[in-house]
């Protein structure tokens, strides 16, 4: 009889081969695997034949299954068949609700282990040329979530707003007109401001400017989620930001 066991793997933050050899192993071995929309399914190829399969995402708001029934979920199929494998994008202990699916799993005296992953707020910049922290532009980053539980904007961001940071959103789209006035209301109209869509994957989508224009550019663009939002001095080093600025001073000289 199989033991009851969990384990939390973090997908990473699209292209498939950021998943750790970890991970992969963990698929391979898996009785059932519940997986989010933001898991590439492509790793599900790796999961055994009679391995069951459960979408339990939520795609614009709309859940397949709330948390609370994911995690009986989670606990039930742990105890019928074993293995349990729960693949989410990113990081799962990063704004991915994983600590409250092992708390509950642990409950019930189901095993539980957790491999990380790499988190979209690191690996979705990077893939557009972007860093985080570079010396003599940032020495350190904040990783927010634009959407607090309530569904209101994390009051997080108005101390963002006055730090000289790195500032990454997560889940900040719906917001980002009110991201926009915060930062500008703190004299950062002109700090430069990039959003990835789809980070690492063949349809990633970005935009650059700064605070003051890019929600027209994003608008313009048709960028949306799933999207990471930059803020900070570190988006001038990225080569489309520097593009942007010769099309511009090109304009301005016509």
């Amino acid at each position: 009889m199989n033991i009851p066991r969990l384990t939390l793997i973090g997908a990473g933050p699209g292209d498939i081969e950021l998943i750790t050899l970890k991970g992969i192993k963990a698929i391979k071995s898996a009785d059932v695997i519940l997986y989010d929309a933001l898991a590439n399914e492509e790793l599900l190829e790796y999961a055994r034949p009679d391995a069951l399969r459960i979408y339990v995402g939520k795609r614009l708001g709309k859940y397949v299954y709330t948390q609370d029934e994911i995690n009986y979920k989670i606990v039930t199929l742990a105890l019928e068949y074993g293995h349990v494998v729960r693949l989410k994008g990113g990081d799962p202990f990063v704004f991915g609700r994983g600590f409250e699916e092992i708390e509950y799993a642990k409950a019930f005296n189901v095993e539980c282990e957790v491999v990380s992953g790499v988190t979209s707020a690191i690996a979705a910049p990077a893939s557009v040329g972007i860093p985080v922290t570079s010396r003599g532009f940032s020495e350190s980053f904040w990783v927010i979530t634009g959407t607090t539980k309530k569904g209101e904007l994390s009051r997080d961001i108005s101390l963002a707003a006055q730090s000289s940071a790195t500032i990454v959103i997560l889940m900040g789209m719906s917001k980002l007109s009110e991201i926009c006035e915060i930062f500008t209301q703190n004299g950062k109209a002109e700090t430069p401001m990039a959003i990835v869509q789809n980070g690492t994957r063949k349809n990633v989508k970005s935009v650059v400017g700064t605070v003051s224009t890019i929600i027209e550019k994003s608008n313009t663009e048709k960028i949306s989620n799933p999207a990471v939002i930059v803020i900070g001095e570190v988006v001038s080093l990225s080569e489309q930001f520097n593009e942007q600025l010769i099309i511009n001073n090109y304009q301005l000289r016509k």
